[in-house]
């Protein structure tokens, strides 16, 4: 990232919930490669195989098996750890698991991120957290516009329901227990429909998509018409480094939810996502498989409005949809047919080239 990054980073004690999951063994690997000191805690590997496995991220962190719906198992790891800095991922974030498991993705979502707001009120040191729901805990009517972070929460389907009141327990901890002159202080990051290499989550495009083109199947897409806010997964991963800099220099924004998501024109079809990606690797085939999908409903627009993070952060997307999905394709196809050079190092390629391209384009925290 930039020197003012590495000199906040180094040595800190960083927590990670999630950090065995997609986005959350990304932002572990960079915060590495920034010198923290990374405690993740995780129930599991959530997949096989995976972006945490495949980068060997084991042996870079700290690495605790923790289920965050166990209040008194996170207290201890936050009291015997005594972070300086907290990113909240951990999640149950699939739209269709939570239609088949309402209770354990409410107790996951709204009572994880419950008790990790209870175990960071018992540090008497400095801490800055960051909390990630997720572009879903927006009520979504399907609007052409962007929603803003003042507008009305909850959704329909457990899991966006269980994000909207995550948000609403974090506001009352806010008000209720954590002042701003407190040496905690709290943003909430919220951002949905990443992509990017190591991805292997169940009914997600790209996941599945990669699952049946690395054994040659042609991929049945359930709805290739729905649009959806690409951005690749390095893109909400700087805004919540760059929210936690601005937290840890500034109580202003103590409290604050920040939306972090690609500008309102790079809303682009399923479709139009997986032909991109048969650009960059040739074993991209799929077809329209949407006449036999009889799953539960699922959103066809949403998108976000990320003027408050360029005012306030001066944060604001780099990769266009073209990169995006450029640099997803690539990552799946290093890791199926060139073994040879390691994951972690193609993957801190990326993020080198990620932070170059910022630093072009004159953002701030990339200068």
């Amino acid at each position: 990232m930039t020197d003012t990054a590495k000199n906040i980073f180094t040595n800190a004690k960083v927590l990670v919930t999630g950090h065995s999951g997609f986005k959350g063994s990304w932002l572990s690997l960079w915060l590495t490669h920034l010198g923290a000191r990374v405690i993740g805690a995780s129930l599991d590997v959530p997949t096989q195989p995976s972006h945490f496995n495949a980068a060997a991220l084991a042996g870079l962190l700290q690495d605790h098996r923790v289920d965050i719906r166990d209040g008194p198992a996170l207290k201890t790891l936050v009291q015997e750890n005594q972070p300086d800095f907290v990113f909240h991922l951990a999640a149950q974030s699939l739209v269709r698991r939570s239609y088949a498991e309402p209770v354990e993705t409410w107790q996951t979502n709204t009572l994880g991120t419950v008790n990790v707001l209870q175990a960071l009120r018992e540090l008497k040191k400095p801490c800055v957290a960051v909390l990630i729901t997720s572009d879903k805990c927006y009520d979504n009517v399907e609007w052409v516009w962007g929603y803003r972070e003042t507008d009305g929460l909850g959704g329909p389907d457990p899991y966006s329901a269980s994000k909207g009141a995550a948000e609403l327990a974090i506001r009352s901890y806010v008000r209720s227990y954590f002042p701003k002159d407190g040496p905690v202080r709290i943003g909430v990051g919220r951002a949905g429909n990443v992509i990017g290499g190591g991805d292997w989550a169940e009914n997600r495009i790209v996941p599945d998509c990669v699952r049946a083109w690395s054994q040659g199947k042609t991929a049945q897409l359930r709805n290739p018409l729905a649009t959806r806010p690409w951005q690749h997964v390095l893109e909400p991963l700087s805004g919540y480094l760059t929210l936690a800099m601005a937290l840890n220099a500034d109580a202003k924004l103590h409290g604050e939810p920040f939306n972090f998501g690609p500008p309102a024109q790079q809303n682009h079809s399923v479709g139009a996502l997986v032909t991109s990606m048969a650009k960059h690797w040739d074993r991209v085939r799929w077809e329209d498989g949407s006449s036999s999908d009889d799953g539960p409903h699922e959103s066809g627009l949403l998108k976000l409005n990320c003027d408050k993070a360029l005012h306030h952060l001066r944060w604001r997307a780099v990769w266009d949809f073209e990169a995006t999905v450029r640099e997803t394709a690539i990552w799946y196809r290093q890791y199926y047919q060139a073994p040879q050079t390691t994951i972690a190092e193609f993957s801190l390629r990326q993020i080198g080239a990620y932070i170059a391209h910022a630093r072009e384009q004159g953002l701030p925290w990339a200068q």
